[in-house]
């Protein structure tokens, strides 16, 4: 049998290299996965979009479905338990890109970079005396969910002379020691940061935790960072908080439904950065993803337990 790696979206092409080198062809784009002959599927690697419990039904062979990142959002890990079919991530390959991008964003919106630049473009170079720009140095950074990204974008905020509290498990001591504060509450945080940055991952309990209710405790001079999942804000509810001026703005990577509609009002508002969720996206980072995701799907093919594996009890009775 022709062993086949179903790839929708594309990872690095050393990645591919690697897979074709251990005699099993990678099937990039979405049109060649649907193309593909069920029966020669072996492992599957996700960035993004849907797995669903159908589609893995229709691979009788898949044996493998590796995450090239750490959400698993889109995977039905249920059914892939069920089936047997085991199921990996890649955590630690991307936290600098992403922790890199949400300090990107903050400088985007203080110093009002988009608009500056538009503004050369256009020939009016006296935007310079328009004034709004701030400085990071000095200001309190905000930062929700304290994992390995969320943990590395405080330190690169400490960096740059950034006082710095977390919504965080930890002690206070242990914080102290990293020079971090601990915020009491998430309501704390709110009111208290200049910018609030958001690392927390998608679960039930996280979605939606920024609302009107939470944009109304934030300062009208802070700004909002959401380089995670976009199902921790309440879009409408932040649209709507950016209209009227109670933030100054947002920096956004991912969204409540991607890709975001071009006719999205977030795509209109001036206090607003986008990206098109690419804080993973540096050179560097999608190396490791696809090195690690790629390794990962060869151990399950060759019946080692892949790092990371996110339903192991599986294991013993997976497909082979």
């Amino acid at each position: 049998m022709n062993k086949l790696c179903l790839i929708p979206q594309p990872i690095h092409v050393s990645g591919l290299q690697t897979l074709r080198e251990y005699g099993v062809e990678p099937w990039v784009g979405e049109e060649a996965c649907n193309s593909a002959v069920a029966e020669n599927v072996v492992a599957a690697i996700y960035r993004s979009g849907q797995f669903s419990r159908t589609r893995m039904v229709q691979l009788p062979n898949l044996r493998a479905i590796g995450v090239h990142g750490v959400g698993i959002d889109g995977i039905d890990l249920t059914a892939a338990t069920d089936l047997g079919i085991a199921v990996f991530n890649t955590p630690g390959t991307n936290n600098r890109s992403v922790a890199e991008h949400a300090i990107g964003l903050m400088f985007a919106l203080t110093k009002r970079l988009p608009a500056a630049d538009s503004a050369v473009r256009k020939g009016a170079f006296s935007f310079r005396f328009e004034g709004g720009l701030r400085e990071l140095f000095g200001a309190t950074l905000g930062v929700v969910g304290f994992g390995a990204i969320g943990q590395l974008t405080a330190k690169l905020a400490l960096s740059l002379g950034m006082r710095v509290q977390v919504l965080s498990r930890s002690s206070a001591q242990e914080l102290a020691a990293l020079g971090l504060e601990k915020a009491a509450s998430l309501e704390m945080l709110l009111t208290t940061s200049d910018i609030v940055s958001l690392h927390a991952p998608s679960l039930p309990e996280t979605q939606k935790m920024i609302g009107s209710i939470q944009l109304a405790m934030m300062k009208p001079s802070a700004y909002l960072i959401n380089t995670s999942r976009g199902a921790l804000i309440d879009e409408e509810a932040l649209i709507a908080a950016l209209q009227n001026g109670e933030i100054a703005g947002a920096g956004l990577d991912v969204f409540a439904v991607e890709p975001l509609s071009a006719s999205s009002p977030l795509t209109q508002l001036p206090n607003v950065v986008l990206t098109p969720h690419a804080a993973a996206s540096t050179e560097q980072a999608l190396m490791r993803m696809a090195s690690a995701a790629v390794a990962g799907v060869l151990d399950v093919i060759n019946d080692r337990a892949p790092l990371s594996l996110l339903n192991p009890q599986i294991w013993e009775t997976r497909r082979r």
